[in-house]
């Protein structure tokens, strides 16, 4: 066991006892929000090109997705009252640990896509990113941690998502690939968490 593994699963699974309080409050709250599962399960690309079904807490309402497109862009009507809540700080990315701790997902990583964009990433691209687990943060989540927003003021969002954020999203991804430590994944903690921390200034 390497120790990128051993730390993932000693973060996730004391992360997932000594918040277990918090993550049953939010399902309940889910639940009395709006019909539906607490979880949102969607398939993302893995290490070496396999898919898993993330966990998320649902955040949109539970015919969102033929509703309107898998990006979520500024105020999107589906995201339900408690699902504002969720995303406006990140609670609704703490079931991840599940699969941090199951090993399909790392605490540091690049962020596992849908196939769709996967599908557009060049083969080198795939064959380096796709090299490492994905994980629940890193440069690139720091960088577009307002990515919804930034795609609200675009005219096209998808259009701006595939040319102009994923391309700058997946040189981070490369980076990250090729340059990977565990002093490296460290400091892209520890810089997350003063990203979260600068929301209550």
């Amino acid at each position: 066991m390497t120790l990128k593994r051993l730390f993932d699963l000693l973060v996730s699974g004391i992360g997932l006892v000594l918040i277990a309080p918090v993550l049953l409050a939010i399902g309940v709250a889910i639940k009395l929000d709006s019909p539906g599962p607490v979880f949102f399960r969607q398939e993302r690309v893995g290490r070496f090109g396999r898919t898993f079904r993330i966990h998320k807490f649902r955040s949109m309402t539970v015919d969102a997705p033929a509703l309107g497109p898998q990006l979520t862009v500024g105020s999107d009507a589906r995201i339900t009252r408690i699902g504002g809540f969720l995303r406006r700080h990140k609670f609704d990315e703490l079931p991840q640990l599940i699969d941090v701790f199951v090993g399909n997902m790392s605490i540091v990583g690049p962020r596992p896509e849908v196939p769709r964009y996967v599908a557009l990433y060049s083969p080198e691209d795939r064959e380096l990113v796709l090299s490492v687990r994905p994980g629940i943060t890193d440069r690139a989540s720091i960088e577009y941690k307002e990515e919804s927003e930034m795609l609200g003021k675009a005219l096209d969002p998808e259009a701006a998502y595939r040319t102009d954020i994923l391309p700058r999203k997946l040189a981070y991804y490369r980076a990250y690939a090729q340059g990977r430590s565990f002093g490296g994944d460290l400091a892209i903690v520890f810089a997350t968490l003063r990203a979260l921390l600068s929301r209550y200034g």
